[in-house]
């Protein structure tokens, strides 16, 4: 609705007068008493202004009240301009009020600097009102930029005092402590930790507290007192009644109670449905949903996107716990609905990842059988290697995408879990030069394959484009491919099962060791 003799609340900013900073050396004089930006293209100096020391050098930007007391020294080396302005509106005011600096600021910056220059000093003007357009063009970038800054720094506080929580959340901690630890005030800290994390600091250490106390419940009934230190309080009494303020039940019912279950990974999925037990909510991948059709209430939808696609469906669920390989996302944006249980990527087996899960959902016998039933199967298998080709030698996996051959190691499983840790085949020396063991895995362009030999090459996919699937041909048909051993002994294994082939769990470990005997044995 218009609203008749209502005024914008806008300030205009005009642009007055440009000057280049090689002619504001220490004989220039200015009495201007007008705001100013100055931008510096490349060079640098140091100099003091008003007892501070300053130092400009390439891409930075400085904000000044006035210039009739900014001069550099005659001996510098510096390229660059200052802009004056003056603002109008209803509020007349300095762009800043006191100095800011942007350094190394964007090249879109220095574009727009650049092209305000050009057009201030064209003799024939291309446009009445495209040198205020351009300044208007670089105050909004500028200011853009500096709240991305500020932001950033702000964020970067909060961040490390959120990680100082997460591994002190059991000691004392008090408002105060914590925004001395940021320097910044408890104010102030107050309302960036509550804008950050949707609580207040004393409700965001219980959260804590309580989430660590159901982690400890999900394996073990210590004594209500033991618990509550462990976490941060003195007695158990206190945690009782804060634990079932947040949970809606007693530690003791909790531990007791038949666990709801979301897992976030397909991995974690297969280590409960190899449990026989079907998570409220997973994600499944094809070949574990080949296995038995799944009910689509229990697939986990949208989680390839964000955390907050999925907020929603997991709420619903209503979980006792959320299993997740190690995520700063996923920590955050779901600590509020269930304490979630993090087994770090690459650090665990499948062994050991499919124990911990079966502790928290207390089928501890069931995943030894499980466990003695494949270890047994190894046994069998490692008879009849010994029999069909002897000495295991050295083996290699290749997964070969669109854009790369990947290397992996039986921390990535792939197969290579069961080869060099089950059936006794060992990793090549070209590959443990690339330090595979500790990264897990390396790419590697598709013609670079014969450049890491091995007694037996393994390939789990080949490429769907045809663009890589002539490139991967016109590798078999090389003279370099030829001359591998392996080639020359028929030891090169096409098994081409990606979705098989991709988990890293006791189903589809099972499973690929089958492919991986038919393949040795055929």
């Amino acid at each position: 609705m218009y609203i008749a003799n209502s005024l914008l609340s806008h300030i205009f900013y005009q642009p007055i007068q440009i000057i280049h900073l090689e002619d504001m050396l220490d004989t220039y004089k200015h009495s201007s008493p007008l705001p100013c930006i100055i931008i510096v293209y490349d060079g640098s100096v140091s100099y003091t202004l008003q007892n501070r020391q300053i130092e400009l050098h390439a891409r930075t930007i400085m904000f000044w009240d006035h210039i009739s007391n900014f001069h550099i020294p005659n001996n510098s080396n510096v390229n660059g301009i200052v802009i004056e302005y003056r603002p109008f509106g209803v509020r007349e005011s300095n762009l800043f009020q006191e100095i800011t600096m942007i350094q190394d600021c964007s090249y879109k910056i220095m574009n727009l600097a650049l092209e305000i220059e050009k057009e201030e000093r064209a003799i024939k003007k291309t446009h009445p009102f495209r040198l205020q357009k351009l300044f208007a063009d670089l105050l909004e970038t500028l200011y853009t930029e500096l709240q991305e800054s500020i932001q950033q720094k702000e964020e970067s506080w909060i961040e490390m005092a959120l990680a100082y929580i997460h591994l002190h959340f059991q000691e004392e901690l008090t408002r105060e402590q914590m925004a001395k630890k940021a320097q910044v005030s408890p104010e102030h800290f107050s309302r960036t930790f509550l804008k950050h994390t949707g609580y207040p600091f004393t409700k965001y250490l219980t959260l804590l507290r309580v989430r660590e106390s159901q982690k400890k419940l999900l394996s073990e009934m210590p004594k209500l007192d033991d618990l509550a230190r462990d976490v941060g309080y003195r007695e158990g009494t206190y945690l009782s009644r804060k634990f079932k303020q947040l949970v809606g039940v007693s530690p003791s019912v909790y531990n007791q109670k038949s666990k709801r279950v979301v897992a976030l990974n397909t991995n974690h999925t297969a280590c409960l449905l190899a449990l026989g037990i079907m998570p409220e909510l997973g994600v499944f991948s094809p070949y574990i949903e080949s296995l038995k059709p799944v009910p689509p209430v229990h697939k986990l939808k949208g989680y390839e996107y964000d955390a907050a696609t999925i907020y929603a469906e997991i709420i619903a669920a209503c979980p006792d716990v959320i299993i997740n390989y190690t995520g700063e996302r996923e920590r955050k944006a779901f600590l509020s609905l269930a304490p979630v249980f993090e087994l770090p990527c690459m650090q665990f087996s499948w062994r050991e990842q499919f124990r911990l899960i079966a502790s928290i959902v207390d089928k501890q016998d069931l995943v030894e059988e499980w466990l003695y039933q494949y270890n047994e199967q190894i046994a069998d298998y490692n008879h009849i290697l010994d029999r069909r080709i002897g000495q295991r030698g050295t083996a290699i996996v290749w997964e070969i995408g669109s854009h790369a051959a990947y290397c992996l190691d039986s921390s990535y499983g792939r197969g290579s879990q069961i080869l060099y840790d089950d059936l006794g085949f060992s990793r090549p020396n070209s590959i443990v030069g690339q330090s595979i063991r500790e990264s897990g895995f390396f790419p590697a362009e598709i013609e670079e394959l014969v450049y890491f030999p091995a007694d037996h090459i393994f390939i789990t996919a080949t490429p769907k484009q045809d663009f890589e699937k002539k490139r991967l041909m016109q590798l078999l048909h090389s003279e370099q491919w030829w001359s591998m051993e392996a080639v020359r002994r028929k030891q090169v294994y096409f098994i081409n099962q990606y979705e098989l082939f991709y988990g890293y769990d006791p189903l589809s470990t099972a499973a690929q060791l089958k492919e991986l005997m038919r393949v040795l044995t055929s």
